[in-house]
């Protein structure tokens, strides 16, 4: 196509040429005036359905908010989640009428999203829907979080319901060739480790490999081994989430992130230290879930339970719980402080991570040396508190503060790493504690131990030994409340165990001992005397050990006396 333009000669002639006509710059021109009149048209549009207007080309579109929901509903419903702040989700709508839209706003209020509703043109639209094919297997456009939608994650835990069927999508995935292949890698780890309900995640390089380990109801598991390139590559992206730095290998270094698994959010405590072939890492997977479970789902003996429930409820002292790492003394703390949080009282922590947040609680970290455990109680007295939670008494300041804190009118939860309930006292006495405070200031000295439990349905009851029967006897013999001993000990139960990779177990539980202050025992820690003779005073009381407490759950049918003996001594010859 062309046009004709006119030039005048010199001798008073008017000579006529054709001059090429743009086509591509006039509709270039054209569609960016359908353009602007369009995005006019949905601005009009907006007022009348009393809606906010946005331009999306105008805007960044967040790639985990546009996960939420999937491609085939967004088109259905002709709207898209392009911006998330927690619970608020912001949806992108062209047709307000739209009755999918509508149902999609319920199912979404149903998950408990806020949604503030914005009205878009179709170009917007179909701006945001380019973006659906952009999303990798996994979203991952953002540091320290890692989204797994809820459809693909229930997709693969229908996949990984063994450790074969894991491993067999695990080689699938690391033969892939694609950019993505790390995120899938790493995708299919954690929704492994959450379909198996693994407290742990542990890559290990060794010669030539790295292993990889779940730790499941409180034992390892190998999971998997990976090239080190591979390794190589999710030490990178791990790193890069826990917000570490990626050069230093040499040091040890501590991050953490979060997964989002549809509206769920997980948060993961990362843990690097160098070795060998490579740094190891461990990851500790802080399950909300957990501290949603009553103090009176935990195993704790109704006797012991009933005198605990009293003890909680008191204005002033302390109550310790004791015991390794990983034994759930910080579940059993926090079921405590949910059990007596309400709204007349004011509860405040001082956690060395906060693991686990709870609503209603004022809770606070220490950070090295700029906000110490003893810091944090100096000021936290100064808060009004009813109830103060320290995450560990390690330190003589520290012990003070909290013994100080629990004779001025506050009620103290902490924990303290001794073997057993008796073994508290001549610890605090060793952190510089004076021991004639004991009596007025602290009310429950516990211990625990997690054991695993046999699964309902694969358990077998067997007939005991001669040698179980002495050990029993011997274990029961210091137990002076004789009531609490059945009646009849004949048998015992053991899992049935089907395939090498089941165990027979499924789940755990608690092993609880406590020791209760009174006159007595008060006057008895003033002369700081061993942890003997304290464990003969305090068997006076008739509550369980957790040896007692152990064998008793094993003769009920919860747990195996084998498992009880791997967890506390048991007498056998």
């Amino acid at each position: 196509m062309s046009s004709l333009i006119f030039y005048p000669l010199s001798d008073g002639r008017i000579e006529c040429m054709d001059l090429p006509f743009d086509t591509q710059k006039t509709d270039t021109k054209l569609k960016k005036i359908h353009e602007r009149e369009e995005e006019d048209v949905a601005q009009i549009l907006s007022q009348k359905y009393g809606l906010s207007y946005i331009d999306l080309s105008l805007k960044e579109i967040d790639m985990n908010a546009l996960r939420i929901i999937s491609e085939k509903v967004a088109r259905e419903a002709e709207a898209v989640a392009f911006d998330r702040s927690i619970k608020t989700l912001s949806l992108a709508v062209h047709n307000p009428n739209n009755p999918v839209l509508i149902t999609l706003i319920k199912e979404l209020t149903a998950r408990d999203f806020s949604i503030k509703q914005f009205l878009v043109s179709k170009k917007s639209l179909d701006r945001a829907f380019a973006l659906y094919a952009d999303l990798s297997f996994v979203t991952k456009s953002e540091v320290g979080v890692f989204s797994i939608s809820e459809n693909t994650l229930e997709d693969l835990k229908k996949k990984i319901t063994s450790k074969q069927g894991l491993k067999a999508e695990l080689d699938s995935v690391s033969a892939e060739k694609s950019l993505t292949r790390i995120s899938h890698l790493l995708e299919l780890i954690f929704a492994g480790a959450f379909a198996f309900r693994a407290s742990d995640i542990h890559f290990e390089p060794e010669d030539g490999k790295t292993r990889l380990r779940f730790r499941l109801d409180g034992i390892l598991n190998d999971i998997y081994f990976s090239d080190p390139k591979t390794y190589h590559q999710i030490n990178s992206r791990i790193k890069l989430l826990a917000g570490v730095k990626l050069n230093v290998s040499d040091r040890a270094q501590d991050g953490r992130f979060s997964i989002t698994k549809g509206a769920t959010q997980v948060e993961v405590r990362a843990s690097f230290i160098p070795g060998a072939y490579g740094e190891s890492i461990v990851l500790r997977i802080l399950d909300p879930e957990s501290t949603k479970t009553s103090f009176k789902e935990l195993g704790i003996h109704k006797k012991l339970l009933s005198r605990l429930e009293k003890e909680i409820h008191r204005p002033n002292g302390m109550l310790l719980t004791t015991g390794p790492t990983g034994s759930g003394k910080t579940t059993t703390l926090y079921s405590f402080l949910r059990e007596i949080q309400s709204p007349d009282i004011k509860v405040i922590t001082i956690e060395n991570p906060i693991e686990y947040h709870l609503e209603g609680i004022v809770q606070t970290q220490v950070e090295e040396k700029k906000y110490t455990f003893a810091d944090g109680l100096k000021s936290i007295v100064r808060q009004d508190p009813d109830v103060i939670m320290v995450g560990e008494i390690r330190d003589t300041e520290t012990v003070d503060i909290a013994i100080q804190a629990a004779l001025t009118g506050h009620f103290v939860f902490s924990t303290l790493h001794t073997n057993n309930s008796a073994g508290t006292f001549p610890r605090l006495a060793d952190l510089g504690a004076n021991p004639k405070s004991f009596g007025s200031a602290i009310s429950v000295s516990m211990a625990q131990r997690l054991v695993r439990k046999i699964d309902p349905q694969k358990k077998k009851e067997r007939p005991l030994t001669e040698e179980d029967k002495i050990m029993i006897e011997k274990v029961f013999e210091s137990l002076t409340d004789k009531s609490l001993i059945p009646e009849k000990i004949e048998t015992a139960w053991e899992p049935i165990v089907e395939s090498e990779n089941d165990s027979g177990y499924k789940g755990r539980i608690g092993l609880y001992e406590a020791i209760f202050m009174d006159d007595e025992l008060s006057t008895f820690l003033r002369d700081n005397p061993p942890e003997n003779d304290i464990k003969r005073l305090a068997a006076k009381q008739g509550y369980l050990t957790m040896a007692q407490d152990g064998v008793l759950k094993a003769l009920n049918g919860i747990t195996s006396l084998t498992e009880v003996a791997k967890i506390v001594d048991l007498p056998y010859n």
